[in-house]
């Protein structure tokens, strides 16, 4: 069974080249809610993750809320494989995707159909299974013969386009997006948004960090809540983002 638990997670990053009493300093602990602590004479620590333990189950669609800096996408990075954990277990059942940064591997120099072969072997996939996926990707894209062109003579709505039909090629078990991602001209838009929601309607688990409360109410059937990377409440979506809402009030 399809599945994440993580079980009492941390994750700590270093701020380096900032003087123990230094101006920067300050404004990094202002920036991230005072998640800030030392270790002996060492640098200030970011807390970017505190003791997070967590259970998704198959069914969950699960929207990450919380103020900049909160560890919305430190967690995203956590279930991708991308951070390992400095304390604490990450278990994972299924095979995981993540659109985090769609434009994220694209080499300018090569066309758009040598990425399409790169992204193909980066996500795991055999020659013939990237051959299979190439013709329904070109239809999509609506590129034409650019695909035959080198990325870097694409416009910024060209490049979203391959890069979201390549990312939405193979259907996983798991999906991670860090924000809601539909781009292009009107007519493609509409083609985007009818794609992306199929490609989240088939994953068995969804996890989708968004400062959307409008999406997080249609996409997702739980949330939760991060703030200086603690948990701060997690369960159906209305009752985290009404915890949320009570939270933003109350500060000064």
């Amino acid at each position: 069974m399809t599945r994440i638990d993580l079980q009492d997670v941390h994750i700590r990053f270093p701020v380096l080249h900032t003087g123990h009493r230094s101006f920067k300093k300050a404004v990094v602990a202002t920036a991230t809610g005072g998640a800030i602590m030392r270790e002996s004479r060492s640098a200030p620590i970011v807390r970017a993750l505190s003791g997070l333990s967590v259970r998704f189950e198959e069914g969950d669609r699960i929207g990450l809320i919380g103020p900049n800096g909160a560890g919305k996408s430190t967690l995203l990075r956590v279930l991708a494989g991308i951070y390992e954990p400095d304390e604490g277990c990450v278990l994972i059942d299924g095979k995981v995707a993540a659109l985090l940064n769609v434009n994220l591997g694209f080499n300018a120099d090569i066309s758009g159909r040598e990425n399409l072969r790169l992204r193909g072997m980066y996500m795991g996939l055999r020659p013939k299974e990237i051959a299979a996926l190439a013709p329904e990707i070109a239809d999509f894209t609506e590129l034409g013969d650019y695909l035959d062109m080198p990325v870097r003579t694409y416009s910024s709505g060209m490049q979203m386009r391959l890069a979201l039909g390549m990312a939405t090629a193979v259907k996983p078990d798991i999906l991670l997006m860090d924000e809601w991602i539909l781009a292009g001209d009107a007519h493609f838009m509409e083609k985007a948004r009818a794609r992306v929601a199929a490609f989240v309607l088939q994953a068995q688990i969804m996890v989708l960090a968004s400062h959307s409360t409008d999406v997080i109410r249609t996409w997702c059937n739980k949330a939760l809540y991060l703030s200086g990377g603690e948990l701060q409440a997690f369960g159906p979506v209305d009752e985290v983002l009404d915890a949320y809402a009570d939270a933003t009030r109350a500060i000064p």
